[in-house]
């Protein structure tokens, strides 16, 4: 008997085991078809004549240029002594030799932070195909073969490390010898390729799909490579001890480098066990509060590390005991007691003037301190203005007990928080330098960075609630400061703070060039973050406010929960946009006399005696170490959109 298209005759049979033939095919999942390096090179790289021809003229200009690029980098011209021997200096400019161990403290607790995170923020999910990994690496070994074969052969050096001449020209190996001399290259190829065979030849797994590794693993055990090599390659010594310049080429590197990143390897990997086992044997609620743990540490560890740990401050214990905790002690208790008063029931529209009243005198008290009318110490001015922004805000715990006592334990956090740091940040340091600035290099851009992004984004979604608050004086005020801001250059921004701003404070207050150009920064990508909140706050639909509204939520409530996650969620692509950009605009620290890892190359390395004149080499190092960075960024954004589907619902 037949049937229609498509569906199986009564007596075949043959179907009748297969449930998936009676499966409508839009619910069958879809498979993504798998096609070799080769398939793929003829669909997308030789479909037809005018492509085929687009990719080799395409092709034969990447050669070109790529031939330019390794010639300049390989050349025996290049002065990379130069760099091998100051990074140190390019990383963290003078920071005294004899604590540098500091500066290890810091990365290792960093490090640890991040192997912990990733063990308990990251899911494992269903990782990488091991054959995607076997092409990367494939691509990887032929990238090294091509540019081995392209790039000329090396100019021959005499036994006393001259060029040897032949007539006015150079002599050069031939190709054969060059071919041979870059046995190292080779190798590392061929040991790309035989890794990417053997994943290649994995097998399935029991259910027939595909064999997959963890993101996270392949990249901790990527990392031990370079790692290791440090023990076994004769990368060279280089470096300055005690002004004397040291180039020993055919030995690894000293000890007191290649142990410590041993260490931070080792870190990683037992931070990220430590992690995943934390997530897999602790209940759900007990996970929870390990990751706000977690997530309140990363919050807190830019401020100690810079400010306890690489500063090491001289504290005065007396004064300590005598005036700053008392002063931490009076506020603490005081603005408890008054921050319960306000959240007390019935108190109605006394609680929001009261609210009014201490944010008027708190800002009396700055405007005293700016004319000079009466001395005050600025940690209790500060206070002032915390307490009066919390009262202001007390209205939305009012009611519950529970919700009272959680409001005053913050303000007692708040208060023994800022106390500590401001005692801190005004404490001398004992660790030396020969500039004013702690640190330089690499390690002053990461770090006004770091704060820059943490300071910036809560000014920046603030001012964008404010842009799009019905209240008419908040709208202005937030329009006119983004506007005002976006319309001028950073760099006019960063020279105001820097040479300007000091001008306009009373004679008893200062400010160090690092804040001065942190607050720079942190209101000039405050203004940029705020306009891509925005964007993400207007793609929220008028029904999601409805919605919240006929439940009963507050504005505090509907913000927080409902339209900041939404709108945040919608803007991760802009938002880690302007990360990227505030990260590499901070080599206009160089401009206003900080340190920072551009300075280091452009100006301070070649004024050394023994690498005069010398700058190429360095700007494309600082080049790399920027692409390192924001490609890295980039990637991670990616993957966190695809984890959100940003794009997708």
């Amino acid at each position: 008997m037949e049937q229609g298209d498509g569906v199986p005759a009564v007596g075949d049979l043959s179907v009748m085991g297969d449930r998936s033939a009676l499966t409508p095919a839009a619910a069958r999942p879809v498979v993504a078809a798998y096609r070799s390096p080769g398939e793929w090179i003829r669909k997308n790289l030789f479909p037809n004549p005018f492509n085929s021809f687009l990719t080799v003229a395409f092709g034969l200009f990447v050669l070109f240029a790529l031939r330019g690029l390794l010639n300049f980098v390989f050349s025996e011209e290049r002065g990379w002594d130069a760099v091998r021997t100051n990074l140190r200096l390019i990383f963290t400019h003078a920071y005294p030799e004899e604590q540098y161990v500091r500066v290890w403290v810091c990365v290792g607790v960093v490090v640890t932070l991040a192997g912990l995170s990733l063990g308990v923020f990251a899911g494992r999910g269903d990782g990488v195909e091991l054959r995607k990994i076997s092409n990367a690496l494939t691509t990887a070994a032929a990238a090294i073969a091509i540019g081995v074969v392209l790039r000329e052969p090396s100019v021959l050096i005499g036994a006393d490390g001259a060029v040897v001449r032949d007539g006015d020209d150079a002599v050069r190996q031939s190709f054969a010898e060059a071919m041979a001399d870059r046995w190292g290259w080779w190798l590392a190829a061929a040991i790309l390729i035989a890794v990417a065979q053997v994943m290649r030849r994995m097998p399935k797994r029991h259910d027939g799909s595909p064999p997959t590794v963890q993101a996270i693993d392949f990249a901790v055990a990527a990392l031990a490579v370079p790692v290791l090599s440090a023990w076994i390659y004769p990368w060279g010594h280089y470096a300055f001890a005690e002004g004397e310049f040291i180039a020993e080429p055919g030995r690894t590197v000293a000890m007191s480098t290649k142990l410590p990143w041993t260490v931070m390897w080792v870190l990683t990997v037992a931070a990220l066990l430590a992690g995943r086992w934390v997530r897999s044997h602790l209940g759900e609620r007990t996970l929870s509060s390990v990751r706000i743990t977690v997530t309140l540490a990363w919050l807190m560890v830019p401020f100690v590390l810079y400010w306890v740990v690489l500063r090491d401050p001289d504290l005065d214990w007396t004064r300590v005991g005598s005036v700053d905790l008392p002063l931490a002690l009076a506020f603490g208790i005081a603005g408890g007691a008054v921050l319960w008063w306000l959240t007390s029931e019935g108190i109605g529209e006394l609680g929001r003037i009261a609210g009014v009243v201490l944010l008027a005198i708190a800002g009396f008290n700055w405007l005293a301190a700016f004319m000079g009318w009466y001395p005050m110490l600025q940690k209790v001015r500060i206070s002032f203005l915390l307490l009066a922004v919390v009262a202001l805000l007390a209205h939305n715990f009012s009611g519950e007990t529970q919700k009272r006592r959680r409001l005053v334990a913050a303000w007692l956090t708040i208060t023994a928080v800022f106390h500590y740091f401001a005692t801190i940040m005004n404490t001398p340091s004992t660790v030396e330098t020969p500039t004013e600035a702690l640190i330089g290099g690499f390690a002053v851009t990461l770090v006004v960075a770091v704060f820059t992004l943490m300071l910036s984004f809560p000014l920046g979604v603030l001012l964008a609630l404010a842009r799009t608050s019905r209240l008419p004086i908040f709208r202005v005020m937030a329009t006119s400061y983004i506007e005002v801001v976006r319309g001028v250059p950073l760099i006019t921004i960063l020279i105001f703070f820097v040479v300007i701003l000091p001008l306009f404070l009373p004679s008893n207050m200062e400010i160090s060039l690092f804040a001065s150009a942190t607050l720079g920064y942190t209101l000039f990508s405050a203004a940029y973050l705020a306009e891509n909140v925005r964007g993400g706050l207007q793609s929220i639909r008028r029904g999601q406010y409805e919605a919240s509204d006929a439940v009963g939520l507050s504005t505090v409530q509907r913000t927080t929960f409902i339209v900041l996650p939404q709108s945040l969620r919608a803007s991760i692509p802009p938002l880690v946009g302007q990360v990227i950009a505030t990260f590499k605009e901070t080599s206009l620290l160089a401009i206003i006399g900080v340190f920072d890892i551009l300075r280091m190359a452009n100006s301070v390395i070649p004024a050394q005696t023994q690498f005069l004149g010398i700058k190429r080499e360095g700007l494309l190092f600082v080049s790399l170490v920027y692409w390192v960075f924001a490609y890295t960024l980039s990637k991670w954004s990616q993957r966190l959109e695809r984890r959100l589907g940003v794009g997708e619902r």
